[in-house]
């Protein structure tokens, strides 16, 4: 399944990614299960995508960890506390 994953605020510059298009795996039905996939990617990951370090949208709409992925959607990645 593809799907975009966009990276905002600490999460962008400590992973030093700000996006990718990412194909996960198709039990990878939700936010909390691609999170546990993102974070298969080493101890930094692990640190920056811990539970209360960030919060997330899918398609530009805040979601619980629970939320379904499904194919083409946007998954934005931020820090908890944003400046605007």
């Amino acid at each position: 399944m593809n799907i975009t994953v966009l990276y905002f605020g600490r999460p962008a510059e400590n992973l030093k990614v700000r996006q990718e298009l990412a194909d996960i795996p198709n039990a990878t039905a939700t936010l909390a299960d691609l999170l546990a996939w993102l974070r298969l990617r080493g101890e930094n990951w692990q640190h920056e995508l811990g539970e209360g370090r960030i919060r997330c949208a899918i398609n530009q709409e805040f979601s619980p960890a629970t939320a379904s992925l499904k194919e083409q959607d946007e998954v934005a990645i931020f820090s908890p506390i944003s400046g605007g």
